[in-house]
């Protein structure tokens, strides 16, 4: 995140800001989407990511590996606290997949937009899971996302989450 001084309400402050270049890979996708609208369709719908059971995912769904993306998921955008609501899901995936198992896609942390990763650092410590890097941004970076889980072979084997942690 970039540092910048602002001016509000009179107030001088400084805040952090996320500088985020265009996502060429999410252009390139619509024209499928437009033509096969069921590829941007979700699989289920849960209130908040707390709501979820991982235990039935990873038994009867053959999922072994949970990808969270964090604005709006986990947190609130640029924020890395984690949200109250998010809480209970964030741990129960922990159990049941382990914290190797369990990591961060985002469009921002440990995309190139993060030099030096700074980001990413940052989220891992204030959450405790893993940031995935990679260099071409939702929906691509799947080379990267399977290569980070060592026992994942097949995009079949991530469960993906992407919501509001307030429902």
């Amino acid at each position: 995140m970039k540092k910048k001084t602002v001016v509000d309400c009179g107030l001088l402050h400084t805040a952090t800001t996320m500088v985020q270049s265009v996502n060429v890979k999410a252009l390139t996708t619509l024209a499928s989407v437009i033509r096969r609208p069921y590829l941007a369709s979700p699989h289920v719908f849960v209130p908040t990511v707390s709501d979820v059971n991982y235990q039935a995912l990873r038994d009867h769904c053959g999922v072994k590996a949970v990808i969270f993306d964090k604005d709006n998921t986990l947190t609130a955008p640029y924020e890395n606290d984690l949200h109250p609501r998010a809480r209970v899901g964030l741990q129960s995936a922990l159990d049941v997949f382990g914290r190797e198992n369990v990591a961060i896609l985002s469009n921002s942390a440990g995309t190139d937009d993060d030099p030096g990763f700074v980001d990413g650092k940052e989220i891992e410590e204030a959450l405790g899971i893993a940031v995935i890097k990679h260099s071409e941004k939702k929906p691509g970076g799947l080379d990267e996302t399977i290569n980070h889980f060592p026992n994942v072979s097949d995009p079949s084997q991530l469960c993906m989450w992407k919501g509001k942690p307030a429902g």
